[in-house]
């Protein structure tokens, strides 16, 4: 389960996937809302901040990250990530 994890499903997440990015508005009586115009993956929302590379571990380079990102296409990770899915849970209902 775990290296289905590390090696499909959060490279999938992490540099496939956009997810919504919130604006925080606040009216005069102070209730706050949260409109998501914009979508994004983690990848390009953590590369946009202003000196990212501080923030990452020891050993890991933005270098070595965007080479992830552009391994493969959006479509071709999910396809991978799903049939990488499918071969687990079957391996799991054999058991």
């Amino acid at each position: 389960m775990t290296v289905f994890y590390r090696e499909h499903f959060n490279p999938y997440l992490n540099f496939h996937r956009p997810c919504g990015i919130p604006e925080t508005t606040t009216d005069r009586k102070g209730s706050q809302r949260r409109a998501y115009r914009r979508y994004a993956t983690p990848w390009e929302v953590l590369h946009q901040l202003p000196d990212f590379v501080a923030y990452l571990k020891p050993g890991i380079t933005a270098e070595g990250l965007q080479r992830t990102a552009d391994a493969r296409s959006d479509t071709n990770a999910a396809r991978s990530m799903q049939e990488a899915k499918r071969k687990l849970f079957a391996g799991l209902r054999q058991r």
